[in-house]
C-alpha cells in the first residue's frame, strides 16, 4: 500500500480514531513504516533504536517469525474446534518449561483476555470473588481487569475502588513504604507480604474470601520495581492458607527475559497456580496463554459451561509462538538478555555515580529501570528530568519511555536482540543528555537567584531617590 503523508495520517486519525488511543510523543507523533531486528523505521527511513518495545520479542519481522505464519495462513487457519498439530505442540513448548502442576492451556488472544480469564478461573475454584492486588499495577483494558489495576482506576477520570477489590503496598524497596535505607530486604519483603495476610482475614473476616492475589512478577507500571526475594513465598503462604490461588502475571515480563529463567517468578523460588502470557508470545501477533492445574481446570469444566475463544489457539497463531520459542532457544536470546542485561545495569549504575539525578537503577535481564530524583536524600521523584529525557533520547533517535507512579522512571525493556553496542550507544547518549539537564539546572538556579534580588536592589535605589532599576527577566540574561 502507497504511504500516505504524514499530515494527512494524523488528520485522518484524529477524524477517526478514538481520542483515547494515545500515541508516543503526541506534540509530534513518529510515523513508523518498518521495523528490524532492535530498530524501527519512520517514513524518511530514519533508523531509532528501540528500547521499550518488549512485545516484538525476538526482535521487529523475525525471518523465522515471519515466514512461519505466512507458511501457515497459506495452508490453513481456522478455530481449535478442529483438531490441528500446533496447538498441541505449543502447549508442549510452554508446559515444558514451567513447574510439574501448571500443565493444562487455554489460549487465548492478549494479555488482557489472559488475565480476565485467570480471574474466573480463581473464583470458580475456589468459589470467592475477592481479589487482592498491587497499588500501581496494571494487568489488562477489560473492565474486570480495570477494577483491579490501581494504575487505571486511580486515575481522576477513574472508576475508583471495588469492594471486592484489596489493595497490598507495592512492595518497592527503594520509594515505597518500607525502604533499603531503614530496613533489610528480608524485614522489608516481610513487612510488604504481612500487608497481604492483613487483607486475606480482612476478606475472610467480611465474608467476601479471598479468590485470588495476583501481580506481576517484575512490576513494570509500577517504575519496574524488582520485589525483596521473599515477598511472593510469604505472599503465597497467606494467600492460600485464606483460601485463595496465586497468579503470576507473565505478560510483560516473561518468555526468558530475566535470562536466568523463561519465566520471572522462577527468579523468586515459587510455584504460582496459575501463570498467564501475552505480548512477546506472538513477537507482535495477537496470541497469549493460561496455564494452570489440571485441579483448577477441572474446577472450570465441572461447571458445565463450555470454554470457546474463536481465535484463541489458530494454526497460524500457534505457528508464530512456536517460532518464537524455536528462536529463543536457536538464537541463545535468553543468554544474550543474562550477559547484556548484566552490561546494562552496570554501565547504568557507572553512570549513577556521575550524575546526582539518577536516585535507583534497579532490574533483572532486559528489564531495567532508572530512578530519576530532585534529591537523592528525600527520593523526591522528577518527574521533569524524565520527559525531558524521553524527548531529548528521541531527537537523537533512541527510544524509552517513562512510567511508575511519579512517571519518572526511565524504562528499558528492548528486543531480545539488543547487544552491548546498543547499550554503549544509549548510556553515552543519556550522559550527555543528563549532562544537558545539569547545566540547564545551574543555569536556572541562577537566573532565579538574580531575580530574587531585583526587589531589594529596585527599593534600595528608590530609598536613595534613584531612577528605578528595569526588573530582570530570564530572557534579558545571555552571558551567564
Amino acid at each position: 500500500m502507497e504511504q500516505l503523508p504524514k499530515e494527512e495520517t494524523i488528520a485522518l486519525r484524529e477524524k477517526l480514531i478514538g481520542p483515547s488511543c494515545q500515541l508516543f510523543f503526541r506534540k509530534d507523533p513518529l510515523k513508523i513504516v518498518r521495523g528490524k531486528a532492535q530498530y524501527l523505521y519512520d517514513e524518511k527511513s530514519n533508523a531509532y533504536l528501540d528500547c521499550i518495545n518488549n512485545v516484538a520479542h525476538v526482535g521487529h519481522c523475525h525471518p523465522a517469525v515471519v515466514q512461519a505464519g505466512c507458511d501457515q495462513m497459506a495452508v490453513l487457519n481456522t478455530n481449535n474446534r478442529f483438531l490441528h498439530d500446533n496447538i498441541v505442540v505449543c502447549a508442549q513448548k510452554i508446559v515444558s518449561t514451567l513447574p510439574n502442576k501448571l500443565e493444562v492451556c487455554f489460549f487465548v488472544n492478549s494479555g488482557s483476555e489472559a488475565n480476565d480469564l485467570a480471574l474466573r478461573l480463581a473464583q470458580i475454584h475456589t468459589g470467592h470473588r475477592d481479589v487482592i492486588t498491587l497499588e500501581h499495577a496494571y494487568h489488562g483494558h477489560l473492565t474486570s481487569l480495570i477494577d483491579i489495576s490501581h494504575y487505571k482506576f486511580n486515575l481522576p477520570g477513574g472508576v475508583g475502588q471495588k469492594k471486592h477489590v484489596h489493595l497490598a503496598a507495592c512492595p518497592d524497596s527503594y520509594r515505597g513504604r518500607y525502604r533499603d535505607n531503614e530496613y533489610s530486604m528480608d524485614e522489608i519483603g516481610t513487612m510488604y507480604a504481612d500487608e497481604v495476610g492483613d487483607l486475606c482475614e480482612k476478606s475472610t473476616q467480611n465474608e467476601g474470601g479471598v479468590s485470588a492475589f495476583i501481580a506481576e512478577s517484575l512490576l513494570s507500571c509500577g517504575g519496574q520495581v524488582i520485589p525483596p526475594k521473599n515477598y511472593f513465598s510469604r505472599v503465597y503462604e497467606h494467600v492460600r492458607r485464606a483460601g485463595g490461588v496465586c497468579i503470576a502475571d507473565e505478560v510483560q515480563v516473561g518468555f526468558g527475559r530475566i535470562g536466568k529463567h523463561w519465566w520471572a517468578f522462577q527468579n523468586y523460588n515459587v510455584q504460582p497456580d496459575i501463570v498467564t502470557m501475552g505480548k512477546p508470545m506472538g513477537n507482535g501477533h495477537p496470541v497469549a496463554c493460561v496455564v494452570t492445574t489440571r485441579e483448577i481446570a477441572d474446577s472450570f469444566f465441572n461447571t458445565g459451561v463450555e470454554y470457546f475463544n474463536t481465535y484463541g489457539g489458530n494454526p497460524v497463531s500457534c505457528a508464530i509462538a512456536n517460532a518464537v520459542f524455536d528462536t529463543i532457544e536457536n538464537d541463545n536470546l535468553m543468554e544474550q538478555a543474562l550477559i547484556v542485561g548484566e552490561y546494562l545495569l552496570d554501565s547504568c549504575q557507572t553512570l549513577a555515580k556521575k550524575h546526582k539525578q539518577i536516585g535507583d537503577v534497579r532490574g533483572v535481564g532486559l528489564f531495567v529501570g532508572i530512578d530519576l530524583v530532585d534529591d537523592r536524600d528525600t527520593r523526591k521523584a522528577n518527574k521533569e528530568c524524565a520527559q525531558i529525557v524521553v524527548q531529548r533520547m528521541r531527537e537523537e533517535r533512541i527510544l524509552v519511555s517513562a512510567d511508575g507512579p511519579e512517571c519518572n522512571v526511565i524504562k528499558f525493556k528492548p528486543p531480545m536482540v539488543f547487544t552491548k553496542e546498543n547499550v554503549d550507544e544509549v548510556v553515552a547518549m543519556l550522559d550527555r543528555v543528563l549532562t544537558e539537564v545539569k547545566h540547564k539546572e545551574r543555569l536556572d538556579a541562577k537566573i532565579k537567584s538574580l531575580q530574587n534580588l531585583v526587589p531589594a536592589i529596585i527599593e534600595e535605589h528608590s530609598n536613595k531617590g534613584q531612577r528605578p532599576v528595569r526588573p530582570i527577566y530570564k530572557e534579558n540574561i545571555k552571558s551567564i
